[in-house]
């Protein structure tokens, strides 16, 4: 057996935060989640020690004016209502980066500056009704990268935007008053990572502790150049949407993604979601082949998405996303399977096929 079975706690980065293998992410409470729904996950992953939480200025998702805080304002809400638990919990949040179509966030023409990191983190604080952010990240770069579905880098789309250097002393600002204890990044570059920690060495800035960025089954581009800076800077992978979306899960296998009959998930409500990588039909197709070999292993699809992301190195804590108390008990359980040697070696086989068709 290889599937490796962490279940105690691991630093990120080189920092002083220690957490499991497993963080719970919290896009979903707002919009296909109430209140009261996401209270009770939240009760539940306490319960479990599941204590690493990661939401965003932006959630809950898919975004959009009315809904701009949501999650944070909730998860607020929440501690409010357990005194005394805030300590247990390494909570992560993010800065959004520039607009992406989002003008309501600071405006179409939104840099990441200075100024806009300090205020987003103030309003973060404020809806989690909490001192501190432990782990605080920007959510995508403000320079042009391939991200979200892009697969090239394409200099014409740069922008002008705050330098990296102007980010990470705003990032030193907010350590230095208490606001934050640790950095991160997310959808984040190999060039963009050396460069971060390359400023913060020479200046004696805040130095990044991870990057969250995508990764399963059907995108695993970090292991592509990423992994490496990741290893040799000793800074932590976070992977996001371990299922990808649902696809993952085997629910669309059937049905496709819109169908009378199919079950309620992202990809079925959300049009804009559809339109995104997740939604490409290449995407389904591999998922439909990697769901199949769960089936001959005997596992369930999710479990052996979990489960691959349990048993690669570089995979620190992953981040799950539910629904419901339900779903959250699903991966829980899902996450510790084993994987064998030949089982790997099939996942391989299937990448070698079908790529990262969800890059």
């Amino acid at each position: 057996m290889s599937g490796n079975q962490r279940t105690g706690l691991a630093r990120l980065g080189q920092s002083s935060l220690e957490v499991g293998p497993i963080c719970l992410g919290t896009m979903t409470f707002g919009e296909q989640v109430s209140e009261a729904d996401a209270h009770a996950v939240l009760d539940r992953a306490i319960e479990c020690d599941v204590t690493f939480w990661d939401t965003a200025e932006i959630y809950s998702v898919p975004t959009k004016a009315e809904t701009f805080g949501a999650t944070e304002t909730i998860m607020g809400n929440w501690f409010a209502k357990h005194p005394g638990q805030r300590d247990k919990v390494v909570l992560a949040t993010k800065v959004a980066g520039p607009s992406r179509g989002m003008p309501w966030i600071r405006g179409e023409q939104c840099g990441l500056t200075a100024a806009e990191i300090v205020s987003a983190c103030e309003g973060s604080l404020r809806r989690l009704q909490t001192d501190v952010i432990d782990l605080y990240q920007i959510h995508w770069p403000a320079r042009h990268v391939p991200a979200f579905g892009e697969m090239y880098f394409d200099p014409a789309k740069d922008k002008d935007c705050a330098p990296i250097m102007e980010q990470l002393e705003a990032m030193q600002r907010l350590v230095k008053a208490g606001k934050v204890r640790e950095i991160g990044l997310s959808n984040e570059t190999p060039y963009g990572l050396h460069e971060f920690v390359r400023l913060a060495e020479v200046h004696n800035l805040p130095r990044v502790a991870t990057v969250q960025n995508p990764f399963n089954l059907l995108n695993r581009s970090v292991e592509n150049g990423l992994s490496e800076s990741l290893y040799r800077l000793g800074v932590s992978l976070l992977p996001y949407s371990p299922l990808a979306f649902g696809l993952l899960t085997g629910k669309y296998d059937d049905t496709g993604l819109v169908h009378d009959g199919a079950p309620q998930g992202r990809l079925a409500i959300y049009e804009s979601v559809r339109k995104q990588r997740w939604g490409r039909p290449r995407a389904l197709d591999a998922a439909r082949q990697y769901n199949a070999l769960a089936k001959a292993q005997g596992m369930t699809p999710l479990e052996l998405a979990l489960a691959f992301c349990h048993a690669k190195w570089v995979a620190t804590s992953t981040i799950i996303g539910v629904t419901s108390v339900a779903q959250f008990d699903a991966c829980l359980a899902g996450f510790y399977k084993p994987l064998d040697e030949a089982t790997l070696a099939a996942i391989d086989a299937l990448r070698f096929e079908w790529g990262d068709p969800a890059v």
